[in-house]
């Protein structure tokens, strides 16, 4: 038997965007196909929209062909509309908005005509200076398309291309200007390039199959495409590829970083490496600090799909109660899964989460999540298994209480919103309906890297690494 819940996907967190670029330097073969199956590895970041564009380096300048559509990958691209992208150059994205209306006019890739011939951008992160740029922009002519903060970015880099002699250059100087998350992947007409902002708070990584590169924002999207895992674009670095090669650009590194810690908890695909640390034993250590903070008897450890399921393993394992598969998610959701406005949340955006009450009936369960944002969500679930039979129900979170909103491309809404900013451990128990609830404990995140320091956790201190915009501009600006 089964007890069924239906739960909003907005009252929890929401991925980021995902880029991927590829470049055949020997012009030999179509890199569509591959940009499409990298972007599927990185559907998790974001399911609203996706696009893909190409060039031909070995064809005349300035000619590039695109194509982007509202909803999932499988969705916006087919035979026919794939056979239009030829090219052996190219940049894709999938993209999820942090505020706001979702719309065609925002998909990326962005495509740039200007004076020096053709840019293709694609951009994962927030801006916290897009407001006083774009009026800069708009105060010498610029005409703005979309209302993201990726277009103030493309209209720099081109602004200053026509006082460089190179594009990597023109994307150095822009970068001196934006502020905030940003890993960039441009297509010029004859190179491809890489970079990321100097807190490293976006991830990018290189790869490389036979003689065609590739540009990810994880490595399980290197993996889609059998390329082998070269580095990781630093911190503040610009990487240039061409017919020679990788060049590299460290100009703007430093040595204050600010990685996302939650790429680690939650965002990341748990088959990928972030920055040289592995996803999957982060989230099984998180797990393991949990049983050794918050221990509590009980029968069995359930993890909430799918984020859990690795810190519900590592739980167990550290504390030797059984875990158990509690839960079955579906996965059949189309491209109603994401829309940001409230009316059409209640009667489309929804997705079945089912507890097996054969698992969990009779027992006390350990219930492990990554986060509890507005709360409601976690007060289904905990509802759910109580329904199912459950004696007890102790949750544990694999991250610690967000307190405050995040800036730089994580969708974690004003303090007004946050539970955790309104209400003591205690009071988020009550209202959950659990027998006990336990956060993982701000001292310990660096456990999670490998005792790394330079990690973002401003989202659970209120410690910005970069100063947050006066007002939030979340709404006005999205990925």
């Amino acid at each position: 038997m089964k007890e069924n819940i239906s739960t909003t996907i907005e009252s929890g967190l929401h991925e980021e965007c995902g880029v991927f670029g590829a470049y055949d330097v020997d012009g030999e073969s179509n890199v569509a196909a591959s940009i499409y199956y990298g972007l599927f590895a990185l559907q998790h970041r974001g399911q609203e929209s996706c696009g893909i564009a190409v060039s031909d380096t070995n064809g005349p300048k300035g000619i590039v062909n695109s194509c982007k559509g509202m909803g999932l990958v499988n969705e916006v691209f087919n035979e026919k509309n794939m056979a239009t992208l030829n090219g052996n150059i190219g940049v894709g994205h999938v993209r999820y908005s942090t505020a706001g209306a979702s719309s065609i006019e925002n998909t990326q890739p962005l495509v740039l005509n200007y004076v020096k011939g053709t840019l293709a951008m694609a951009h994962n992160g927030n801006l916290v200076n897009a407001p006083e740029l774009k009026e800069e922009l708009s105060y010498t002519g610029a005409i703005f398309q979309t209302t993201i903060d990726s277009e103030v970015i493309a209209y720099h880099i081109a602004r200053e291309r026509l006082k460089t002699p190179t594009v990597e250059a023109a994307v150095r100087n822009a970068m001196k200007k934006i502020k905030g998350a940003y890993s960039l992947v441009v297509m010029s007409p004859r190179k491809l390039i890489g970079a990321r902002d100097p807190f490293g708070f976006r991830p990018l990584c290189i790869g490389k199959r036979d003689n065609t590169y590739f540009l990810a924002s994880e490595t399980c999207a290197l993996d889609a495409v059998n390329a082998e895992f070269v580095r990781d674009v630093l911190p503040g670095e610009v990487v240039t590829i061409d017919k020679e090669g990788i060049r590299s650009d460290t100009t703007l590194c430093q040595k204050e970083s600010a990685k996302c810690i939650f790429e680690y908890i939650y965002f990341a695909r748990p088959d990928s490496y972030v920055d040289g640390i592995s996803v999957y034993n982060s989230r099984i250590m998180a797990g393991k600090i949990l049983a050794q903070t918050h221990p509590v008897d009980a029968d069995i450890v359930v993890g909430v799909p799918d984020s859990g399921t690795m810190a519900a393993l590592g739980f167990s394992e550290e504390s030797g109660i059984p875990y158990g598969v509690a839960f079955v998610k579906n996965s059949y959701v189309g491209r109603t899964f994401i829309k940001p406005k409230q009316s059409v949340r209640e009667s489309s955006v929804r997705i079945k989460l089912n507890v097996l009450k054969e698992v969990v009936q009779g027992k006390r369960v350990v219930m492990i999540d990554d986060s509890i944002v507005r709360g409601t969500t976690s007060e289904r679930i905990v509802r759910m298994l109580k329904n199912a039979g459950a004696t007890e129900v102790h949750v544990r979170i694999s991250s610690p209480p967000f307190l405050y909103p995040c800036y730089f491309g994580t969708d974690v809404p004003s303090c007004d919103q946050l539970i955790a900013h309104n209400n003591t451990i205690e009071e988020i128990r009550n209202v959950l309906g659990a027998d006990s609830l336990g956060y993982l404990e701000v001292s310990r995140l660096n456990e999670l890297i490998n005792g790394e320091c330079g990690y973002c956790d401003a989202c659970f201190t209120g410690k910005y690494p970069v100063e947050p915009p006066k007002e939030d501009i979340r709404g006005e600006f999205e990925k």
